[in-house]
């Protein structure tokens, strides 16, 4: 008989399944469950998009791509960064087409971070981004940030964690779970201090698109930020296209000659079939972009009013589509509160805590979900609130 417990990797043993799964597979063996948790968007991928995909099935012209991703996509890439951000890359050299924003991620860790290096990870944040570190024989170093400023990085906090061993600063602006954004103003001092450094940033910008007021700024954009930053991005929320598998990542050639050897023997390509439409989402789709960004701005507004009214303080996100309310008020700790929420009211949410330390007190709620969907499971909230503080009040 086989002892698996000395077969398998050490390091994977001790890493913890991620906290965004816990409550979704309790869920999904009960009935009438209410889900807020999957940061996923609930419309259709576009129509031009998807007859774009059917057009290459027509063809049979089904086969591997160039390692790198197909050069017209390539392009409308390049393309599109200089549109945004008026910042050029060669779209030959600098940038690689990957399955996912989760594989430019992965791919950026793995070029940068050596055995005993550490890795600064802007919190509250996707769960990904310390194990994938940690995996990798790096030490992530947690940069918390607080609701008093707004969920964003300073200079200051950065300042502070900042050692002889530092190499990858992980910043990942519009934000998940908090939905806060990082302007022009808030990164110039961060940019600042990091020109006196040889520290790189991986630029986690997957929600770009998704911003409401103002417009997304980069901080590729700053004077000497390009050359020290790793651009990520992707088609999943922007483009309603998650199943799609398909992101990219942008960077300096150095970086990216480098890299490109782990996606060749790891991956080797993305799919083709996406490839092709995306380079079609790129190219005709902005409208529907800005109809699905009005959507979730009244989707927005609504669940940050109604947490308010209800007594649940809730920061008011600039970007992505969570909003981030805070539980303390309840006494229960985040865990507590998303256990007893979806067993007593069958709604399930996320734990602040599962993105981080600088999480807890807080339950992040995806509002890529119909108003209808939301107008249902913030009554069950509201009860469940209530509930508590009946409870209380009788003790």
């Amino acid at each position: 008989m086989i002892d698996y417990e000395k077969a398998l990797s050490e390091k994977v043993k001790s890493m913890k399944p991620s906290g965004i799964r816990k409550f979704f597979d309790i869920a999904g063996t009960m009935e009438g469950v209410i889900s807020l948790g999957v940061g996923e968007p609930d419309f259709s991928t576009p129509w031009v998009i998807r007859k774009s995909a059917i057009q290459v099935l027509e063809r049979k012209h089904i086969i591997y791509g160039p390692n790198k991703g197909l050069s017209p996509l390539r392009k409308a890439v390049s393309s599109r960064i200089l549109k945004k951000h008026g910042v050029e890359y060669d779209s030959e050299n600098e940038i690689i087409i990957t399955v996912g924003g989760s594989e430019a991620i992965d791919l950026a860790i793995r070029g940068i971070v050596d055995p005993g290096d550490e890795v600064l990870v802007v919190e509250p944040c996707f769960v990904c981004y310390a194990p994938l570190v940690e995996l990798h024989g790096g030490k992530a170093v947690p940069v918390p940030t607080r609701i008093e400023n707004k969920f964003k990085l300073s200079a200051d906090d950065l300042k502070a964690r900042v050692t002889d061993r530092t190499k990858l600063l992980i910043m990942p602006f519009p934000n998940n779970p908090t939905g806060a954004i990082m302007t022009k103003e808030d990164l110039g001092p961060v940019a600042d201090f990091l020109r006196s450094t040889n520290i790189i940033v991986l630029s986690d910008e997957i929600y770009s698109e998704l911003t409401y007021g103002r417009k997304h700024f980069s901080i590729i954009e700053l004077e000497g930020m390009k050359e020290r930053t790793i651009y990520v991005n992707g088609f999943s929320k922007a483009y309603a296209m998650t199943g799609w598998r398909l992101g990219y990542t942008a960077a300096p050639e150095p970086i990216i000659s480098q890299i490109a050897k782990i996606h060749q023997y790891g991956i080797m390509c993305s799919p083709y079939i996406s490839q092709n439409a995306a380079v079609e989402a790129l190219n005709s789709c902005d409208s529907e972009i800005v109809r699905m960004v009005d959507e979730y701005n009244v989707r927005r507004r609504y669940l940050v009013s109604e947490f308010n009214r209800i007594g649940l303080t809730c920061f008011d996100p600039e970007g992505a589509f969570y909003v981030f309310p805070s539980i303390k008020s309840t006494g229960l700790s985040s865990e507590e509160f998303c256990e007893r929420l979806l067993y007593e009211k069958k709604v399930a949410v996320v734990p602040g805590s599962a993105f981080g330390d600088s999480g807890e007190g807080y339950i992040r709620i995806s509002y890529a979900y119909s108003l209808k969907h939301l107008m249902e499971a913030m009554q069950r909230i509201e009860e469940f609130v209530n509930d508590l503080r009946g409870a209380s009040h009788e003790n």
